[in-house]
């Protein structure tokens, strides 16, 4: 049955604000819909929160809301657009559900004669009320762990009597794992069951007995209206049971498992997925696998959405499930589609991989003092990483080499644990490093046995650790020039880094490099094609790996590369990495407007990026994608392949810019700013004769190296003081300090955490406002300021944190003439070529400039959403030499007032201090419009404004 000519006008429900447990997953998955939707001609109206998203840009949808994603909401738009047929609420995870399903109950949908699409009521209530589930599965049949449904405190203790420990909590109705808890002592039995009523929205848990240990696996399925099921994707867990799937290390397709099983978990699967109604989309299916040979199954749970792991398993395998099941969803069958990659095959498919791709989570604990940071049903994890080999080997090294935690792969880089009981405990509760202590265990000589007994990680995927350390161990016995080619080979198709081998051998990165390239052992590139090869894929998108060379009957030789080089002129942007605290999706923004730009000034565009769950790694973003790690060796092998005419660094947050002195060192031309001015603004004591030569007040500070150092400092510069390091971003490592104790105590952690750095020592201008520009210079000296902020926390508080509204609410005439002309003298001074953000503290109507930043800021799509311009647009066309400031038509539109307001994730971290100060800890950030100052949210928000601050 082709397109159901009756739906011309959709609504897509999106999820809000990042928190941890849904991230730009859904970004990606909405935006593939909306496009997916209008491509049919059909009207598209989007409601979503979060400013930070591209799928909030006015482009993406006919009518975009940022709005609060309520009931009213909900109503104010249906009134306003009569002509909506349909809602589609499965892109936007937990929160469009649960919102599509309030309005179910309030009636809204029948008020005004819209339909579900994509999933029905039954679907979502039969798979988010846990024991409407079990009995489902009892029905058909499928195998469940034994298990009870409390909705009572009473309930819950009676059922514990029965089973036992240890026991599983799962509340209903929640996202990430909310409430989730393995409870192994009776002890700490009713904590846990109270927190796990009172995170359920209907007070509901489900308790079942833990199947600790056994083995986890993923199934991502497409049906349509004819009931064609399609398995996209099969995903395993590295780690056993009892560790959310979103903290777990995943790994596609799945490698441990016997056929015979597999075909059962996929009958299962598609089972499952017709029972629980007949509507057309996807769905995610989870199953727990015992670690004997029986491989008995249980089922676990089914989401009829879009999840994390679609996202994971459209970048997996090139399928954009996304886009086919919003397709699926307007009455089109599988086999009437097309296979989005190969471009001549159907839709009904399933792609096969010739690749291995492993994703790992990233985790951010040290924003949360006091966090428990054992692993467990509770989602932790804030962003993700994905790296794409040949082998599992490879594809484990180049995730680890993409999380920027200042690691170069799995060992080999001095960093290792060494010490026995610390291993072992690590391995014990799972830690967030576990997936480097696990060969530490090995180097350490703890046998496989006992690391298998203690983890119940699978003996295959231990083996491919140990392989590792034995080739490790073998290389080391080597110097630079005695090394043989088959070993360097080798290492590298395992995905070790030329600094790890570089280790190994007590050389330096460059020496092992070099040896590569006069041994000819170059990386070749290959396509995801979704189909191992069978068909030709239209779609440029890339991983790199080493292969063997080919000798051909004539007797030369040659090495496979897929990448074909064009003539054109190129541009290479450098994305943002995994998500994190203080580096979020904004940066991601930035990059994929960066990348349009460029296409626009008719240049082809090359994106790199490992990141699974963003615009910028969808296949069809950038002319060419490259799936690699932000990691010197890749960038540096893609752009000697590549020649571009220059790199964007200034769009991609501190991880981009982090690799603006290496790409100026080997001569790489950086578009826009350049280095010097890059390090100058990161320099305070440069950038701090910058601004007295400019005749700029700044707050008085000094520099130190010790903590002797600091303590001096402190004599001549007065308490409270502000310490930071250099060279971070959401304000990492910076504390306000308010006697010589407590300044030796930071001073001393800090220098632990990142020898060899500089800090800063600064008065704290206790009492101050602070506020913030963000403005577009050209090569010429031409600046527009595109919006200045004014927070409502008072200066103190990290400005990913504060609310910052839009214009500024009570700063005066002369204190506004004062951040003008500062923040045009600074970006003129540093010879600012694209976007810059400076940071202000006013006291006594005297402006202070507490930073400077050039480069594009977490504000940026804030400013660019609430006054409805295209910023990063017009600041990519500047850097590039394309246009100039005075080329653009500026007209903002705003009436009232926008507020950024930020998301925090405290609920997964209950002993967590939730006091704010200089070091960013909110996940995301919704925008509010309000007409004038008499709202009463803002109000309310100026009235708590120094209720958080901490000192």
């Amino acid at each position: 049955m082709p397109k159901d000519t009756s739906i011309k006008s959709v609504l897509i429900i999106g999820s809000g604000p990042i928190v941890i447990g849904q991230a730009c997953e859904f970004d990606y998955a909405g935006s593939q819909s909306a496009r997916s939707i209008r491509e049919e001609g059909i009207e598209v109206i989007l409601i979503n929160s979060n400013p930070a998203t591209i799928m909030t840009d006015p482009s993406m949808a006919d009518h975009v809301y940022l709005k609060p994603l309520t009931t009213k909401s909900i109503v104010e738009i249906l009134k306003e657009h009569p002509q909506i047929d349909a809602v589609l609420p499965t892109m936007g995870g937990q929160t469009a559900l649960n919102l599509c399903l309030e309005a179910e109950e309030k009636g809204i949908w029948q008020d005004f004669g819209v339909r579900l699409i994509g999933v029905d009521v039954n679907a979502i209530n039969i798979t988010e009320d846990r024991e409407q589930f079990k009995q489902l599965l009892e029905r058909i049949n499928v195998p469940t762990a034994p298990a009870k449904t409390a909705t009572s405190y009473l309930q819950g203790k009676e059922i514990a009597q029965e089973f036992g420990f240890p026991l599983v909590i799962r509340p209903s109705f929640t996202l990430g794992g909310t409430g989730a808890a393995v409870v192994y002592k009776k002890e700490d039995f009713d904590e846990l069951l109270t927190r796990g009523l009172e995170a359920s929205p209907i007070h509901e848990v489900l308790i079942d007995k833990a199947l600790m240990g056994w083995k986890e696996y993923e199934l991502e399925l497409l049906r349509d209206k004819n009931d064609n099921v399609v398995i996209i994707c099969s995903i395993e867990n590295m780690d056993p049971m009892g560790i959310h799937t979103g903290d777990s290390i995943t790994v596609a397709p799945a490698m441990t498992l016997s056929d015979t099983t597999f075909q059962k978990l996929r009958d299962y699967a598609i089972l499952m997925m017709r029972s629980i109604g007949n509507f057309a989309g996807g769905c995610n299916v989870q199953f727990a696998v015992s670690p004997d040979e029986k491989e008995d199954i249980v089922a676990i749970e089914i989401n009829p959405r879009v999840s994390r792991s679609s996202a994971l398993a459209s970048k997996a395998t090139g399928y954009p499930i996304a886009k086919i099941a919003s397709k699926l969803a307007l009455g089109y069958n599988l086999d009437e589609l097309l296979n989005q990659i190969t471009k001549s095959t159907s839709a009904l498919f399933e792609p096969t991989l010739d690749y291995v791709i492993v994703k790992i989570p990233r985790w951010n604990f040290d924003k949360f003092e006091g966090a428990d940071r054992t692993l467990g049903l509770q989602m932790k994890s804030v962003g993700e990483v994905m790296g794409i080999g040949r082998s599992f080997q490879e594809a484990l090294h180049k995730a680890t080499q993409s999380l920027e935690i200042k690691r170069n792969g799995i060992g080999a880089d001095g960093k290792g644990y060494k010490n026995y009981e610390q291993i072992i405990e690590k391995l014990t509760y799972a830690s967030w490093d576990r997936v480097f202590v696990i060969y530490d265990a090995i180097a350490m000589g703890i046998p496989l046995s006992r690391i298998h007994e203690i983890t119940k990680i699978d003996m295959w995927f231990l083996k491919q650790y140990e392989e590792l350390y034995i080739l490790e161990k073998e290389i080391s016995g080597y110097k630079v020039d005695t090394l043989p080619r088959e070993l360097l080979l080798e290492a590298k198709q395992k995905g070790f880094a030329d600094r790890q081998i570089a280790h190994m051998m007590s050389c330096v990165e460059s020496d092992v490099h070099n040896l590569r390239m006069s041994m000819n052992i170059n990386r070749v590139f290959k396509l995801v094609d979704t189909c191992a090869a069978e068909f030709k894929a239209q779609t440029p998108y890339y991983y790199s790996t080493f292969e063997a060379e080919i000798e051909k009957a004539n007797g030369e030789r040659y090495v496979d590369n897929e990448s074909i080089v064009t003539d054109r002129k190129k541009i290479i942007v450098l994305g943002s990495g995994p998500n994190r605290i203080g580096q979020g999706i904004e940066f991601d923004y930035s990059c994929v407007h960066g990348v349009l730009a460029s296409k626009e000034c008719g240049y082809e565009t090359i994106m790199i990026n490992c990141n699974p769950e963003t615009v910028s790694t969808d296949f069809d973003t950038a002319d060419k994608l490259y799936f690699e790690p932000v990691f010197w060796e890749h960038i540096y092998d893609i752009i000697k392949h590549e020649k571009p005419e220059g790199v964007i660094v200034q769009l991609g947050g501190q991880t981009a810019l982090k690799l603006a002195e290496k790409l100026s060192k080997y001569g790489v031309k950086i578009i826009g700013t350049s280095f010097d001015a890059l390090d100058l603004a990161e320099d305070r004591g440069r950038f701090s004769d910058l601004l007295t030569e400019l005749h700029i007040p700044f707050p008085k500070f000094g520099i130190a190296e010790t903590a002797d150092e600091a303590s001096k400092l402190a004599d001549s510069l007065d308490f409270p003081l502000l310490i930071r390091p250099s060279y971070v971003l959401g304000g990492q490592g910076m504390k306000i300090v308010i006697n010589k104790q407590e300044l030796e105590e930071h001073v001393i952690d800090l220098l632990k955490t990142i020898p060899g750095n500089k800090l800063l020592l600064d008065h704290y201008l206790d009492g101050a406002i602070e506020a913030e520009a963000d403005a577009i210079c050209d090569a010429d000296g031409n600046v527009y300021i595109i919006g200045i902020m004014e927070h409502i926390e008072p200066c103190g508080v990290h400005s990913g944190d504060s609310n910052a509204t839009l214009p500024p609410f009570n700063l005066g005439e002369f204190v506004m003439q004062q951040i003008k002309d500062h923040t045009h003298k600074i970006a003129r001074a540093l010879k600012t070529v694209g976007l810059i953000n400076i940071q202000f503290a006013i006291k006594d109507d005297i402006v202070y400039i507490i930073e400077a930043n050039p480069r594009a800021s977490r504000t940026v799509p804030f400013i660019a959403k609430a006054y409805g311009e295209p910023y990063v647009n017009y600041a990519t066309k500047v850097m590039l030499g394309h246009s100039k400031v005075t080329d653009f038509d500026f007209n903002p539109q705003l009436k009232g007032f926008a507020i950024k307001q930020p998301v925090f994730s405290f609920s997964k971290f209950p002993n967590v201090n939730k006091a704010l100060g200089p070091e960013m800890k909110s996940t995301g950030e919704s925008i509010l419009f309000i007409d004038d100052l008499k709202d009463d949210q803002f109000y309310e928000l100026y009235s708590r404004r120094k209720m958080y601050l901490s000192k």
